[in-house]
């Protein structure tokens, strides 16, 4: 029997339709409105969609657009200047610089200007410590929305082997950490790692982010698996991930699907971040 799919962009609508209430809401108890600023260095073309996605969906649940637009020959100065300026505008309850950046800019030391109470990217340094060690703060977005997708399905994690593909500090390193926190046993698995599906097919999870199109087939999959595929490649063909999804949806007992699993939740993860910033904000 196929695997059922997850629906990501059903999911994330879900979440966005809640939010819009609850922003609402605290607005209206507060006269606060949350405000995301979204920082584009460049004219990058596929930067400018996801921002614009980001921008318009923020827009509809309610969030203030506070997005901020700078020359691509931008010097390191002049993006951190505009960071700083956000870092203590009080209008501001989130900052995203959005990534890649040009490539004369370095992007580490400019995310680490963004002052973890407002890192709705979860990215800085001080946020991932926040993770490592277990306390409160703003999580990366992508796997956040992994968690959600997991839990939307009813796939248990508490005590399930889960293998995470992947060890990038932006998926696969906090995707292992969030996992480790619901109390799964957990296996980082990467380039490096050897016979890689005799890994895989003892996983009750599979988490793809290896960001290599069609890595992932049925002979690393154990049978009614969860497989969630993080991957996103454009070929002649259309959008595939990392897994070869006609193969493995006979195999797994969920699946993502690409496009339509994942990527919806980043964003809607990002709006839920925006907010939970702009409550704490609120609280003090």
């Amino acid at each position: 029997m196929p695997a059922s799919i997850i629906d990501g962009a059903a999911v994330a609508a879900g979440i966005r339709q809640r939010l819009a209430l609850e922003v609402a809401e605290f607005s209206a108890q507060t006269g606060r409105v949350p405000g995301l600023a979204t920082v584009l260095v460049g004219e990058d073309a596929a930067s400018q969609v996801y921002v614009a996605n980001k921008r318009r969906l923020a827009t509809a649940v309610g969030i203030a657009d506070l997005h901020r637009q700078l020359p691509a020959d931008s010097t390191s100065g002049e993006v951190a200047a505009v960071l700083a300026e956000l870092a203590v505008g009080p209008a501001v309850s989130g900052i995203l610089l959005q990534l890649p950046l040009p490539r004369h800019l370095s992007a580490a030391p400019l995310i680490d200007l963004i002052p973890p109470h407002k890192d709705v990217d979860g990215l800085t340094t001080a946020s991932a410590g926040l993770l490592a060690r277990g306390e409160s703060g703003l999580r990366p977005c992508t796997p956040s929305g992994v968690i959600e997708l997991l839990d939307s399905a009813g796939v248990e994690l508490d005590g399930a082997l889960a293998v995470v593909i992947g060890r990038s500090e932006l998926v696969g390193a906090p995707m292992a950490q969030l996992l480790m926190r619901r109390h799964a046993t957990v296996v980082l698995a990467h380039s490096h790692t050897r016979d890689l599906a005799s890994i895989t097919r003892q996983a009750d999870i599979l988490v793809a982010a290896a960001g290599v199109p069609g890595l992932i087939g049925v002979e690393h999959v154990k049978r009614g698996a969860a497989v969630i595929d993080v991957g996103i490649h454009r070929t002649p063909a259309g959008l595939v991930g990392d897994a070869r999804f006609d193969e493995v949806v006979e195999r797994a007992g969920w699946i993502t699907p690409v496009p339509g699993g994942v990527g919806p939740m980043t964003i809607a993860m990002l709006l839920v971040n925006t907010v939970i910033a702009e409550r704490r904000r609120a609280a003090y």
